[in-house]
C-alpha cells in the first residue's frame, strides 16, 4: 500500500520488526521510542520486558540487552563529544497486565540514563533539586535532546519532564543544572511536553517542543528564549520528531504521521486514522470484563497510536505505536 504526502510517497510495510515471540511481548503495553543508531541500525524496546532491541532496517533482530529501565520512553542517539552515546528517558512506570493494566512504578521511578552503544551505563540522572519536585512530586521524563558538539553544539542536554511537572530542563555537558522552561515564556504553560528535538534545518539550531495536550509545537532558542509557536491547525497530539532532509516528520499519538516542509508548513498526513482515538478503550479495546486487550482495529495503511518515530538516510520512516503488544511499521520511501 502506498501513502503520499505532497510529491513524496512511501510503501507501508506492516509488522516489519522481528520481536521475539513470548507471552510478555503479547501482553506488554508498548510505550516506547524508536531511534536510528550511528551504524544505521534501529534501536527500540520490548513491549513487556526491560530489553533494548537492535534491528536492521529490514526488521531482523540483531541483538538485545537488558537495561535498568521500566520503559525506554524516549531514546536519543547523540555524541557527547568523546563518543556516540544512547540517552534513555524512563518515565518510571509501566502498565501491569497482571493488574488490569494499571500503572505500577519501577524500582527507580522516573530517571534518565546515558549508555555507550553496548548498553553500559555511563551516567544516571534524577529530578533536579527544584521546588517543583518538593514533597515527592512526580518526575517522569519522556525525552532527551542533546546539542551535539559534532554539529558545533555546546554538549548541553535538555530533558522533558512530560508526564510529571510539565517542565523542560537544561544541563551543561558536565551535568550541571542550567535552567528550566515551562512554556509561560511563550504560547502558554506546557501541557504534556512529550518530546523535544534540536532542529538544525534553519539558519541556527532551535529547540522544538511537542506540546502534546495543547496540540502545538513551541520553539525556543538554545538559551531557552521563546521564538514562536505553530501547528494548531494541523496537529492534534504531536508526540515525536524525526528529521527527513529539509522536511520534518511528526508522529501524532491520535493516529497519524505528519510531514512538514522546511518552513514547518503542512505537506500532508500519512495513515490518518484519527477517528479511532474516540473508540472505546483506545488504543486498545476492552474485553467483556472491561480490561484492556489488544485491539482488532489495526489496519494496513492506517495508524492507531504513533508514539515514536525515526528516519534513515534513504528517507524511510519507522514508527512504534502505543498499545498492547506494540506495533512496528516501516514506511519505505518510493
Amino acid at each position: 500500500m502506498r501513502l503520499e504526502a505532497g510529491d513524496l510517497s512511501w510503501e507501508w510495510i506492516g509488522d516489519f520488526a522481528e520481536i521475539p515471540e513470548s507471552e510478555a511481548a503479547a501482553r506488554g503495553w508498548a510505550h516506547h521510542d524508536i531511534a536510528l543508531s550511528p551504524s544505521g541500525t534501529l534501536l527500540t524496546f520490548h513491549p513487556g520486558l526491560p530489553l533494548v532491541l537492535e534491528l536492521d532496517t529490514d526488521g531482523t533482530l540483531l541483538g538485545s540487552w537488558e537495561a535498568p529501565l521500566s520503559e525506554a520512553h524516549g531514546i536519543t542517539v547523540a555524541s557527547d563529544g568523546a563518543q556516540p552515546c544512547l540517552w534513555f528517558a524512563d518515565n518510571g512506570r509501566k502498565r501491569n497486565p497482571d493488574d488490569r493494566y494499571e500503572y505500577r512504578w519501577g524500582p527507580k521511578a522516573g530517571h534518565t540514563i546515558k549508555t555507550d552503544l553496548d548498553g553500559q551505563v555511563l551516567a544516571e540522572f534524577g529530578a533536579p533539586a527544584l521546588p517543583a519536585y518538593a514533597d515527592d512530586a512526580i518526575y517522569s521524563p519522556t525525552k532527551i535532546a542533546v546539542h551535539e558538539p559534532a554539529i558545533g553544539g555546546t554538549g548541553d542536554v535538555w530533558t522533558a519532564d512530560g508526564y510529571g511537572q510539565n517542565l523542560i530542563h537544561r544541563y551543561s555537558s558536565d551535568g550541571s543544572y542550567v535552567l528550566t522552561i515551562d512554556g509561560t515564556e511563550g504560547a502558554g504553560a506546557f501541557k504534556t511536553p512529550h518530546a523535544i528535538h534540536i532542529d538544525t534545518r534553519g539558519a541556527g539550531p532551535e529547540l522544538y517542543v511537542a506540546d502534546r495536550a495543547s496540540g502545538r509545537v513551541q520553539v525556543f532558542d538554545l538559551d531557552g528564549d521563546f521564538k514562536r509557536s505553530f501547528g494548531d491547525e494541523h496537529f492534534i497530539t504531536p508526540a515525536a520528531f524525526a528529521p527527513l532532509g529539509e522536511h520534518l516528520v511528526v508522529a501524532q499519538l491520535n493516529a497519524r504521521v505528519t510531514i512538514l516542509d522546511g518552513a514547518d508548513q503542512l505537506v500532508g498526513h500519512l495513515g490518518d486514522n484519527h477517528e479511532v482515538a474516540s473508540e472505546p478503550g483506545w488504543p486498545n479495546m476492552p474485553d467483556a470484563a472491561g480490561v484492556p486487550s489488544r485491539t482488532d482495529r489495526l489496519h494496513e495503511g492506517l495508524f492507531n497510536s504513533p508514539h515514536g518515530v525515526a528516519t534513515d538516510e534513504a528517507g524511510n520512516i519507522y514508527v512504534s505505536e502505543w498499545l498492547i503488544g506494540g506495533r512496528y511499521t516501516k514506511l519505505a520511501r518510493r
